[in-house]
């Protein structure tokens, strides 16, 4: 678990995911949180059911580079979004963050907290040099949480900005 100022981050559990993907408040229930609606996008319930979710139940890997983090509002106590890198660093030391705001807590400055809580997480590991992510290009906040996180777009392609950041 992480905390900032405003936030906690919390790495989900086997268990919790599965509790996460059920949209059924089990998490929040768990958690001791405030219940609010989200919903799970096509894109993370693929991720969660052919990546995520397998990924954690593997014990041969650290699944906190594979499990979503999820974002809690202290002020609150609701969840408002979600952060995971998507697996253990590649044999050059990188890996992937994403991320997702809740949409009424978009625009408040939480993922750009969380994102930078995240990468200073991500400079204690040994073994990672880099962090990687994309966007969008006519995705502006996330660019913008990517920008003030210190990531400089290496390319762009097909609509997609890539962006890095060394963290060794």
């Amino acid at each position: 678990m992480r905390e900032t100022e405003h936030l906690i981050l919390r790495p989900l559990t086997y268990e919790q995911l599965v509790k996460y993907s059920n949209l059924d408040y089990s998490l929040e229930e768990e958690l001791n949180l405030e219940k609010s609606p989200r919903s799970i996008t096509p894109e993370l319930r693929e991720a969660l059911d052919y990546g995520i979710i397998p990924n954690v139940a593997d014990e041969q890997q650290n699944y906190l580079f594979s499990t979503l983090w999820t974002v809690i509002l202290k002020e609150n106590n609701k969840m408002i979004g979600d952060l995971c890198f998507k697996g253990e660093p590649n044999i050059d030391g990188e890996i992937e963050i994403s991320y997702g705001t809740h949409f009424e807590f978009r625009r408040k400055g939480y993922m750009t907290e969380a994102v930078g809580e995240m990468l200073k997480w991500a400079k204690k590991q040994s073994n990672v040099m880099k962090v990687l992510a994309y966007s969008e290009k006519n995705n502006v906040s996330s660019q913008r949480v990517l920008r003030n996180n210190g990531f400089f777009q290496i390319s762009e392609a097909n609509g997609i900005v890539y962006w890095e950041i060394r963290v060794r």
